[in-house]
């Protein structure tokens, strides 16, 4: 055996950096290739035969090739956590990080790739030239407003599920542990008065997908102010959250004007929220500071005024994690050949993991562990029936 020759690195006795060497994944083979009956079925000259099946029916790939559990993680570099735009280089181990635990938490192969373009135009090219060898498209880390604009242009143009998690992930959770947020403290949906703080894609899509579960007062916030159809300054997108949200109740002003009184606060912006604007809310308020590493408000000072606290932070109880979505929701959709995740999809897998949490409900508990067993399978299950129910599914 010869000598490790491999130099030390950089950071080397940093226990991130030694996990990292080498990268967080690989690629086996699920075929023994023992001899040459073995090679000659794997490759040529047995392999012809199922290209030649393939060619003459192309839905045989679903049968024939990994392309049905396997889904693209696609990124630009533009957003990555709470770095911001570092470029594809640095956002690789993300996308690796984000492929392991698609495999981990819902047996869903997962490959990153890291565009070398932040050109609108270029990436819904390259995406969907791409997409014959997916099931699925995962997008990640890519930049609002233009993230809005490729997911929805993939959609219609791909028949499998396009899914930009740093929107619909963060969405679904939010949900699911708002639901039982309200259960716990005796509030209805329709009534509740909810404040978002943020306007890229988290913020629009946890607006967007708590309309969708009934919620009806929405106030979301940007740097300006409330999204209301009086300001002039917002892009098409922010224009049409606004006649969704500020507009029904007339919201308007200062993140402080509409916290008076509000009883939810979620915030994805990051910043800080000032404790006597926390103090301005409802008793039994409910306060989701999800920015990370740095919550919009500290969980020690919400939990002076609120009744139930969640951050997006693992050292900390109720962490809004999207690894509780996402995994499950690719599983489910791949499990039924689903042409897309629809909001039904999304609505069913926030109510799975509201429901799994149960009679152990809590302040401290109102949503599962991403390592609880049931999260999974619970998940995938209700994806694949509302897939069904839907009409996206193909079998």
């Amino acid at each position: 055996m010869s000598a490790d020759l491999t130099p030390a690195h950089p950071h080397a006795g940093d226990p991130v950096f030694d996990l990292h060497v080498g990268g967080k994944m690989e690629i086996v083979s699920t075929v023994a290739l023992t001899g040459r009956d073995e090679l000659s079925m794997a490759y040529t000259p047995g392999v012809a035969r199922v290209c030649e099946a393939i060619a003459a029916d192309p839905s045989l790939t679903q049968h024939y090739t990994w392309v049905p559990n396997t889904v693209a993680i696609i990124t630009d570099g533009t957003a990555v956590l709470g770095l911001g735009d570092i470029g594809p280089a640095a956002a690789m181990p993300v996308m690796e990080g984000k492929a392991v635990l698609f495999k981990q938490f819902g047996g869903v192969d997962g490959i990153p790739i890291c565009l070398d373009t932040t050109d609108t135009e270029e990436i819904i090219e390259t995406v969907a030239r791409l997409a014959p060898s997916f099931g699925g498209i995962n997008l990640e880390d890519i930049s609002a407003p233009r993230c809005f604009e490729i997911e929805s242009r993939l959609k219609a143009m791909l028949d499998i599920p396009v899914f930009h998690d740093d929107q619909h992930g963060t969405a679904v959770v939010a949900l699911a542990a708002l639901t039982n947020a309200l259960r716990l403290t005796g509030r209805d949906a329709a009534t509740t008065r909810v404040v978002i703080s943020g306007a890229g894609a988290a913020g629009v899509a946890v607006a967007r997908i708590l309309i969708e579960a009934g919620v009806r007062d929405i106030a979301v916030t940007d740097r300006q102010g409330v999204l209301n159809s009086r300001r002039t300054d917002l892009t098409e997108v922010k224009a049409a959250l606004a006649r969704d949200t500020g507009d029904r109740f007339d919201r308007s002003g200062t993140l402080a004007d509409v916290m008076a009184g509000a009883d939810v606060y979620i915030g994805v912006s990051g910043g800080t929220v000032p404790e006597e604007v926390v103090a301005s809310m409802a008793p039994d308020s409910i306060i989701f500071g999800l920015a990370n590493p740095n919550p919009e408000v500290h969980p020690d000072v919400a939990h002076r005024y609120a009744r139930v606290v969640a951050t997006g932070r693992s050292d900390f109880p109720n962490q809004i994690n999207n690894v509780l979505a996402f995994p499950g929701i690719f599983r489910g959709a791949f499990n039924v050949h689903a042409t897309a995740i629809t909001e039904g999809m999304k609505l069913a897998a926030a109510t799975a993991l509201a429901d799994l949490v149960g009679d152990e409900l809590a302040e401290d508990l109102i949503i599962p562990s991403p390592f609880d067993p049931r999260v999974g399978p619970a998940v995938s299950a209700a994806v694949a029936a509302a897939a069904r129910v839907d009409g996206v599914a193909r079998r």
